[in-house]
C-alpha cells in the first residue's frame, strides 16, 4: 500500500546526539525522509555521502533531510562523524516508524525515500533494492520535476 498523497505520519526519534527530533519540527518545510538499511554498509555509506555532499542543492530547493535506520544512537554518532554527514541520523531501534512508513522488511529497513511537502503530504515515494540507491543527481531530478 502506497503512502503517496497521504499525510505523513508524525514521529519522534532520537538523533545521533540523543536529541529528540519530531517531524512536526519541520511543519511548513519540505522534508526528504531517507530510510536506509544500516550504518557503515557500503551502499548506505555511498548514498548518504552523496546526499550530504549535495546538501547545497537540496537546501536550494528548501528540502531538509532526515535519515532513518534501526541502528542505535551510538552507531549513528560514529557513522555521522566518520563521514561528516550534514543531516540528522535518526535511531528507529524498535522499527516502529519504519513499519508505519512501510519501510521495514524481513531483514530490517528497506531503502525508501519519501518527500513531504510544506503541508505535510507525501508527494514522492521511491523504494530501491538494497544494493541500489538514487544518488543526489537522480533524486534532485525527480524533485525538480515535482516542484516545477
Amino acid at each position: 500500500m502506497s503512502l503517496l498523497n497521504k499525510n505523513a505520519p508524525d514521529f519522534t526519534l532520537p538523533d545521533e546526539t540523543g536529541k529528540e527530533i519530531s517531524l512536526t519540527n519541520f511543519n511548513g518545510k519540505k522534508v526528504l525522509l531517507v530510510f536506509y538499511p544500516g550504518d557503515n554498509t557500503s551502499v548506505c555509506t555511498k548514498q548518504l555521502c552523496s546526499y550530504s555532499s549535495g546538501m547545497e542543492e537540496f537546501n536550494g530547493l528548501g528540502v531538509n533531510i532526515l535519515a532513518i535506520s534501526m541502528d542505535s544512537v551510538e552507531s549513528h554518532k560514529e557513522f555521522k562523524y566518520k563521514f561528516n554527514l550534514s543531516f540528522p541520523l535518526l535511531a528507529d531501534v524498535s522499527g516502529k516508524i519504519s513499519e508505519i512508513y512501510e519501510s521495514k522488511g524481513f531483514f530490517g529497513v528497506k531503502r525508501n525515500l519519501f518527500l513531504i511537502d510544506e503541508t505535510g503530504k507525501i508527494i514522492y515515494q521511491n523504494e530501491s533494492l538494497p544494493v541500489f540507491y538514487k544518488d543526489t543527481k537522480d533524486v534532485m531530478g525527480e524533485i525538480k520535476k515535482l516542484l516545477s
